[in-house]
């Protein structure tokens, strides 16, 4: 009984044994295989290696030789310069009046100004004054009303350059574009009408008839304006009038009726005095007349003008085709400042200088009322 024991106790180790060696083997396996894809997926990674090789090459020198050329002398640099220049400056704004009363009181005064009533004027200007002393607006006004009323008394000038001066002092933080405009005033002086008597004249003008215009008759005149040097007068200062006159049956010329229509064009556009000289261009179209009226009154044609030049309200020079129009020229001589301006025992026949003993005075001339 002994010996079957002991057979059966080594088939079970001999049993035990192999599992013991077929799972080493299984382990053994499975370790291969996992080393083998490791190895797989590393040798499927792309490695990069910089490596620095140091070789050494020998540039042989060039053996051949150009031929010198000429010498030429090269312009020298420009020159550098010391100063950067500054951006142009910022034009000038005219400045806005803030209290709508003075605003309404200085245009009633730059109205009043242009119909030539001068009292009307200064009184508004002096009520926006009273608003506002430093509104740069109003004392420009008030000089530019002394400046026109000083062509009758020269005294009224130091009043037009006070209020020049006044505005001058604001600068041009508070005057702004009246700065310059003052700043002119006050270098060049107030200037008269009678200043400019041979400095502002007309040149001779041209009349030019367009025979190809069928709807009616029209005329075209160039007008030159002269200026002498350092007298060029604004374009507010000066203007120039054309009256033109047309015949009929009796050959009479009479003046142009409200039917016809007068242009003014300056050919250079703005007022430059470009060469001392401007030139006006004036068309005149009279229209064609109804069968009636010309067989009444005859077919009206033109027959000549009167061109007249005109300083600050005074006429400086004139010139009429045919010259016999010269005296049907409408500009009379100048009535004077308003009697509230004026001294009591101020006399218009007076002249300026007192006469000489042994001159001759006339009789002062009262105009009938």
């Amino acid at each position: 009984m002994s010996q079957p024991t002991a057979s059966h106790g080594s088939t079970l180790t001999f049993r035990l044994a192999c599992w013991v060696l077929g799972l080493i083997a299984f382990i053994q396996i499975v370790t291969a295989g996992v080393a083998l894809a490791v190895r797989v997926e590393n040798a499927r990674e792309i490695r990069i290696e910089e490596r620095i090789v140091t070789k050494i090459v020998t540039v042989s020198p060039k053996t051949e030789k150009k031929e010198a050329g000429p010498v030429v002398a090269l312009p020298p640099p420009p020159p550098i310069p010391a100063e950067v220049p500054l951006p142009p400056a910022r034009p000038l704004d005219a400045p806005a009046i803030a209290d709508a009363k003075v605003e309404a009181l200085v245009n009633e005064a730059r109205e009043a100004r242009v119909a030539e009533d001068m009292g009307r004027a200064i009184i508004k200007l002096e009520e926006a004054l009273d608003l506002d002393p430093r509104e740069p607006n109003t004392l420009y006004e008030l000089g530019l009303v002394y400046e026109t009323m000083a062509a009758y008394d020269t005294a009224l000038a130091e009043k037009a350059a006070e209020a020049y001066q006044r505005v001058f002092e604001l600068g041009t933080t508070k005057a702004g574009a009246l700065y310059p405009l003052a700043a002119r005033k006050l270098r060049d002086g107030i200037a008269r009408p009678v200043d400019m008597r041979g400095k502002l004249a007309l040149g001779r003008v041209r009349i030019f008839k367009d025979d190809a215009y069928q709807d009616g008759e029209r005329l075209v005149l160039t007008v030159p304006v002269s200026a002498a040097p350092g007298s060029e007068p604004s374009a507010d200062d000066f203007f120039v009038k054309v009256e033109f006159f047309d015949k009929a049956r009796n050959n009479e010329p009479q003046p142009a009726g409200p039917e016809c229509v007068t242009t003014y064009e300056w050919v250079s556009g703005a007022i430059d005095w470009l060469g001392g000289e401007e030139i006006l261009r004036v068309t005149y179209m009279l229209p064609p007349q109804e069968a009636g009226q010309e067989h009444l009154f005859g077919k009206r044609a033109y027959y000549g003008q009167i061109v007249e030049l005109v300083y600050k309200n005074e006429l400086i020079d004139s010139q009429a085709w045919p010259r016999h129009l010269a005296s049907r020229s409408k500009v009379q001589p100048q009535q004077g400042l308003d009697p509230l301006f004026l001294e009591s025992d101020f006399d218009p026949n007076l002249g300026v200088l007192p006469p000489l003993d042994n001159e001759l005075t006339l009789p002062p001339i009262h105009s009938e009322r």
